[in-house]
């Protein structure tokens, strides 16, 4: 999970603040000290980490801090905002040209993920009702040409190549043409890289940017690399000036030094982050949004974006009604778990909530696809009138479930318990929630801290 021991190690910071009331010059100062080491432990650059210690320190230990009634509130706000400040301020969003089409030029070193980077963001234009065209620039590395002619299969977009014979200047001027010719409004072009920066591979992208004239220059680096992704991307922001950059592998890099850093050091904001293998997991980079889940305020605007992208309106109305009720069938639960996986990885979903990481066994939910597999196998296997009323499901029939789903007998008890328990919850939630609001919620949350785990969990 991005920033987990950075998020951990701020948070149990501002908790100590929280708990002191009234703070001195002292308070403030230890606490800075320790969110020094939190990000210098984070990988984030240690000229990046020196002023912004010193800009935070200026701010919160003025009077209007330590003279407050909530100092360590307003500490926490400051370090949020500069914090925010230091990864871009707000969310640079992608140039649109007035003449289409809008000529993107991906760039990197070999092994960041820049072709994989180039479809997601042609899915995500795809998704946008935009027209995009992907030209294949790549003619040195094998099979790269092809992986991007699967990948626009895959995706649904054109992919436009000649082959490894010809220059990638000429590939993409013939591209360019191409688009202006079959009206897409977007070209991404996948150019070459290389272990190492070379005179050879800058002097083939700058004759690209002369052919081409891009409207953005993008460079895709591996979060994952920490301060020597920020030194690559300083490295050719000097000699293309890059627009903007795209962090892959940002899900498995639980420091998230680099992107704390690369806006600061090279001035370059941070356009486009890769949060997971899938070809949909691109999100655009909010800097705002980024310091609200380090600090465990949570992500609440990301995670409604997503609801609204992957959850059918009318049918979580419909649900809402069944839960009241408690009409929820097993049919029910599978539409909710293809409508909560079109979401993303519940582990990511779940860190998006405020305070996520303080909640008792959050952390250790991993829900992959495989587990998923099994629950919905051991749903897809029972009868139409068994999926509609559990009740149904005496020993001779869960044994069958069990055979028919390919797990045991006891993973199939425990499903079943497990959904009932979920039903009687929501029945006495929603009994609970009257007109003047919730009530007797205590006893509800002691019922929810009692063993309620995804399925083979």
């Amino acid at each position: 999970m991005a920033f987990e021991s950075l998020a951990t190690r701020l948070q149990k910071v501002f908790s100590k603040l929280r708990g002191k009331g009234k703070l001195t010059e002292d308070d403030v100062n230890e606490a800075l000290r320790e969110v020094r080491l939190a990000l210098l432990e984070a990988d984030v650059n240690f000229k990046v980490v020196k002023e912004f210690i010193a800009k935070v320190k200026e701010r919160a230990i003025g009077q209007e801090v330590l003279e407050s009634f909530t100092p360590a509130m307003v500490v926490v706000d400051i370090v949020n905002k500069e914090l925010t400040e230091l990864m871009g301020g707000t969310q640079s969003k992608l140039a649109r040209s007035n003449r289409p089409p809008t000529v993107i030029l991906m760039v990197g070193l070999q092994g960041a993920g820049k072709t994989t980077a180039t479809g997601k963001l042609a899915k995500m234009l795809l998704q946008q009702n935009h027209r995009p065209l992907v030209a294949a620039g790549d003619i040195y590395r094998p099979a790269a040409i092809k992986q991007l002619q699967v990948l626009g299969e895959q995706i649904k977009v054109p992919v436009f190549t000649m082959g490894d014979q010809v220059s990638p200047v000429e590939i993409a001027k013939n591209a360019l043409q191409h688009a202006k010719d079959h009206g897409n409004d977007y070209l991404i072009i996948d150019t070459a890289g290389r272990l190492h920066i070379d005179e050879a591979l800058m002097d083939e992208l700058k004759q690209i940017v002369d052919a081409v004239k891009p409207d953005e220059t993008l460079l895709v680096v591996d979060a994952m690399t920490g301060q020597e992704s920020v030194n690559v991307a300083e490295s050719f922001h000097s000699q293309l000036t890059l627009t903007g950059v795209v962090l892959t592998k940002l899900d498995s890099d639980t420091r998230g030094g680099a992107a704390i850093s690369v806006k600061a050091v090279t001035g370059c904001p941070i356009k486009f982050v890769g949060v997971g293998e899938k070809m949909d997991a691109l999100e655009p980079f909010h800097p705002e949004r980024m310091a609200s889940r380090i600090l465990g305020m949570g992500d609440m605007l990301t995670l409604i974006e997503k609801a609204q992208e992957g959850i059918d309106a009318e049918k979580a109305k419909e649900m809402e009604r069944k839960m009241r009720t408690a009409e929820f069938t097993f049919d029910d639960f599978l539409d909710q778990m293809e409508q909560v996986k079109k979401m993303g990885p519940l582990d990511q979903i779940l860190d998006m909530l405020p305070g996520a990481n303080k909640m008792k066994g959050i952390k250790d939910i991993k829900v992959d696809d495989k587990q998923m597999a099994r629950v919905a196998a051991i749903v897809k296997s029972m009868t139409k009138q068994e999926r509609q009323n559990p009740d149904m499901l005496t020993p001779s029939r869960r044994k069958r479930l069990a055979a028919g789903s390919g797990n045991s007998v006891q993973d199939v008890n425990r499903f079943i318990k497990q959904f009932d328990d979920m039903r009687k919850m929501m029945k006495q939630f929603s009994s609970m929630m009257g007109p003047k609001g919730p009530k007797g919620l205590k006893g509800l949350k002691g019922k929810m801290g009692k063993g309620m785990k995804f399925p083979f969990g």
